[in-house]
């Protein structure tokens, strides 16, 4: 690896869910030149009987499954047609939320699968993941749907960015156009606009007008955000009229990755999570980046 960039980290509880995100943050890792770190929370007296484990651990030799193998499995997998891959693995005992954030604290990115051992069908997102994101200090990528295991290449070759309103920096901005750039990909930033509620005495023509000054201003919106793209980027703009997560909900339908910036609150007990936050990383179609605003 020549890169100085801190590790990509990647959650893992022997699901095979999170095996298939250490098979997405592996092929990250290789299109960063980053090394890998795989992050294993377990209480001292964990059992893994009668939980979801992956093919990989239940097809073992038979002996009990332990932390241990857990995160050998998960290294072997990352190694897998990766030889040149810089693999290091941490099993930490305790709550895996703070594990997992102090893993964070010290990566680039956190890879985190949408649902774990219990085998629930993830349509929400499990409460680890969901706390985790809230709280990092770091981007955290969620594997939402059918993302195929790889971010090398992708299906779409199409990154999608939320362009908000009042963003203090363009950290957001960096990280999708890089990723872009990485895969190969379109960015595609998205702006949505409202039309303004029409009132009893408007008419028709001066409601129109309205609604082009709205669809306008989000032009401009997007424009001044894209000012610092560089111009080897293949760069989409695209405004839409409804709501942002209907929008974003929408464009993670044909994409490989959808960005959104995060606003933290350091030394707040509990930051909130925005709406659109919330209906991507339960509903998405796609892997979905959420990117730490500076404060």
């Amino acid at each position: 690896m020549t890169s100085g960039e801190l590790p990509i980290a990647v959650g893992v509880d022997g699901s095979e869910a999170s095996m298939r995100a250490v098979d997405w943050a592996a092929d990250e890792a290789v299109l960063r030149g980053v090394s890998l770190r795989l992050v294993h929370a377990s209480s001292r007296d964990e059992e893994y009987e009668g939980v979801a484990l992956a093919e990989d651990l239940l097809g073992g030799s038979g002996r009990p499954v332990t932390a241990e193998t857990v995160i050998g499995t998960a290294a072997h997998r990352a190694l897998r047609g990766r030889m040149d891959l810089e693999v290091s693995t941490e099993v930490l005992f305790g709550d895996p939320v703070p594990i997992l954030l102090s893993g964070g604290a010290k990566a680039s990115v956190l890879v985190l699968s949408s649902r774990g051992r219990s085998g629930v069908a993830d349509l929400l997102l499990g409460s680890v993941s969901l706390s985790v994101a809230a709280h990092a200090s770091c981007p955290v990528i969620v594997l939402r749907g059918s993302h195929d295991n790889r971010a090398r290449g992708g299906i779409h070759r199409r990154v999608v960015l939320g362009v908000g309103k009042g963003a203090p920096d363009d950290a957001p901005l960096r990280f999708a156009y890089r990723e872009a750039q990485a895969r190969g990909a379109v960015l595609e930033a998205v702006r949505a606009w409202r039309r303004p509620v029409r009132k009893a005495a408007d008419s028709p023509l001066m409601a129109g007008g309205t609604a082009r000054s709205s669809e306008q201003q989000a032009v401009q919106v997007l424009e001044k955000a894209l000012a610092g793209v560089p111009p080897q980027v293949s760069l989409h703009r695209r405004t839409v009229e409804g709501p942002p997560h209907g929008a974003l909900l929408g464009a993670s339908a044909t994409a490989d990755l959808v960005v959104i910036g995060a606003r933290r609150r350091p030394g707040h007990p509990a930051p909130r999570l925005s709406r659109v936050a919330h209906v991507l990383l339960h509903h998405g179609a796609c892997p979905v980046a959420m990117v730490p605003h500076r404060i």
